[in-house]
């Protein structure tokens, strides 16, 4: 529980200002602030030990599902703000721990409905925000009148849906790694479920009873058996057994396994309709390499833009993992991948100060000089700026999966396929790094070394040749699959990999890795073939008929560099990452038993394609 914990903590906080000097700058005051229907919301702020009338700061807000701590007036934070920069410039800070949990009042939710129409007894998210933004306002003295937003992960989630709050003090709202859409982001994608995550639902579906100052849902934590997390998914038997062994009173896995499909109850929870009439200025960032949310924070910027046109709205995206930007290691590396030096100290400085900064505490009602899209070059590593995103002026490629394990721009002249065999009960793993399976939720396999799958009789793989000049991806990717399959159901992965030359040198800060002809996964995404036609009416697979299966793999932006190779793998098993399809078509796939584990053989068609984005 302590490694959770320490977990939580990395994510929504950095190390930087000491201890001393935040009691020494800073006054410490918590309060209960009331909610339009009488709930409230434990909330602690730091004030500037300066603060007067002649010396007013602006708020920097936080509103949590994952605790304020430390709690009492005379315990400090270790730190305050996104960043210890904004932490020197000096605000009034604002922590709040959300409905239901840690010492609020109220019941908890997750991914709260946002409600459109209002009356004075309707209650969201928004407008907490609200009713806590205009207590603020009213109730600390010396304050400037202007209120700035943040959060990572769920957080992030409470920054994005605060924007709708509509207080006319929040000027500034930086919603980093929101999730936006529990049935394509986090905890689903295309609605299959990450089993991944299986560890995390204590954290998430144990209701307190009582204010708590710590964590009531310890002792429904899965302790690990091993060192080798694998262990642990390959004893649980089917997702249904692990479920009724762990979690039968869990109420957010019951809601999971309980609706299979995109019915209300999940779209309920998608926030996306709901980003309209947005008028202050909105910084969403995320990481290329985030395994948590990479979705929602494409989703949100785009949204944000085509319905708020006239927004003032920036999306940022690094070669991070998960709230990666808040945290400085020097050189950063995601897991073997060496990307730069400083670069969470560049975006700080750089991005997030400047953002925050210009809004809350400089008089001007212009947008900040900011790109409107600050994206990092995954293959080229550096940061690129772009006017829009996706860029306009992207051109469109598309590659062919050949049956001769080529990956061509020109369409076969002959109909032919690949094949392969897929069994639920030795399915594909999503990663080797075998320690991390024992996490929170997975991490590195997003830049992972795919070579372990290249060999496998259920991977299919299609390179083109060495690249005789660079290839610059940088925008959407759309896969378009025409697949058949001896069974009635199936998932289908689709991983895009860039192949490194031959004789790529040794790092000698990884001695024990090898990046000759390293196979680095630079995005991937898995789709459920009962979901192809609709995701709330899902369908099964006639045996051996062509099927169309097209979906989306997250945005990109990535260079292949001449003298490296271009891959795709596709496969039907990403196990423990993803839940088992037994691939015999269910109502309910989540409540499959073994019996039900099919084993198929799979044709992927040779006018099967990849369509990207290309900057010249």
């Amino acid at each position: 529980m302590k490694l959770i914990l320490s977990f939580l903590l990395v994510c929504f906080s950095f190390s930087g200002v000491a201890q001393s000097s935040i009691e020494k700058d800073y006054d410490k005051k918590e309060v209960y602030i009331p909610m339009r229907d009488g709930i409230k919301l434990f909330t602690s702020i730091y004030i500037p030990k300066d603060i007067s009338k002649a010396n007013k700061y602006p708020f920097l807000m936080q509103r949590t599902c994952y605790s304020v701590a430390p709690y009492g007036e005379k315990n400090y934070r270790k730190s305050l703000g996104p960043n210890k920069f904004l932490a020197q410039d000096k605000y009034i800070f604002v922590y709040q721990d959300v409905r239901g949990r840690y010492m609020s009042e109220g019941t908890f939710t997750n991914m709260t409905p946002q409600v459109d129409h209002k009356t004075k007894n309707d209650v969201d998210e928004s407008t907490d925000t609200f009713d806590t933004i205009d207590w603020l306002i009213k109730n600390i003295a010396n304050n400037n009148g202007k209120v700035g937003q943040y959060g990572t992960s769920y957080p992030g989630f409470y920054s994005a849906v605060g924007t709708l709050a509509n207080h006319p003090a929040l000027v500034a709202s930086s919603p980093q790694a929101p999730i936006s859409d529990f049935f394509f982001d986090d905890f689903h994608h295309n609605g299959a479920f990450l089993m991944g995550y299986f560890k995390t639902f204590p954290v998430f579906g144990v209701q307190k009873t009582k204010a708590e100052n710590k964590a009531w849902y310890e002792d429904k934590m899965i302790k690990p058996i091993s060192k080798d997390g694998s262990i642990f998914y390959n004893e649980m038997g089917t997702l249904k057994e692990g479920v009724d062994k762990y979690y039968s009173d869990n109420f957010f896995m019951q809601e999971i396994i309980n609706h299979p499909n995109y019915d209300d109850f999940w779209k309920k929870r998608n926030l996306l309709p709901h980003l309209k009439n947005i008028k202050h200025a909105v910084m969403t960032v995320g990481g290329w390499f985030d395994a948590e949310d990479l979705a929602g924070p494409l989703n949100i910027y785009k949204t944000i833009e085509k319905n708020n046109p006239k927004a003032k709205n920036t999306i940022v995206m690094g070669p991070f993992s998960h709230g990666g930007w808040s945290r400085e290691n020097g050189k950063h590396f995601h897991n073997d991948i060496y990307f730069g030096d400083s670069i969470a100290t560049f975006y700080q400085k750089n991005i997030e100060q400047k953002f925050f900064n210009y809004y809350l505490k400089e008089n001007k009602k212009e947008a900040v000089a900011l790109p409107e899209a600050y994206m990092f070059d995954t293959g080229k590593k550096q940061w690129n700026e772009f006017a829009n995103w996706p860029p306009k002026n992207a051109s469109k490629l598309v590659f062919y999966l050949s049956e001769n394990g080529k990956l061509l721009n020109t369409k076969p002249e002959n109909m032919g396929a690949s094949e392969y065999f897929s069994d639920p009960n030795k399915p594909v793993p999503s990663s080797i790094n075998y320690t991390e399976l024992n996490g929170f939720t997975p991490r590195n396999y997003m830049s992972e070394d795919q070579r372990f799958a290249t060999s496998r009789p259920d991977v299919i793989t299609f390179s083109t040749d060495y690249l005789t000049e660079d290839i610059t991806l940088g925008g959407e990717i759309t896969v378009n699959l025409n697949i058949s399959t001896t069974a009635t159901d199936a998932d289908f992965v689709v991983k895009l990999i860039d192949v490194y030359p031959a004789d790529e040198p040794q790092n000698n800060d990884k001695p024990n890795v090898l990046y000759a002809n390293y196979h680095q996964m630079v995005r991937s995404e898995i789709m459920p073939a009962r979901f192809r036609n609709s995701f709330e009416k899902p369908e099964s697979l006639t045996p051996n008929q062509p099927t169309p299966i097209k979906f989306r793999l997250q945005d990109v932006l990535h260079t292949f560099k001449e003298g490296h190779k271009i891959q795709i793998q596709v496969q039907s098993t990403w196990y423990p990452l993803m839940a088992i399809n037994p691939q015999k078509f269910l109502d309910n796939p989540y409540l499959a038993k073994k019996e039900d584990y099919t084993k198929a053989f799979v044709k992927v068609h040779n006018d099967s394609q990849i369509e990207v984005d290309i900057i010249k």
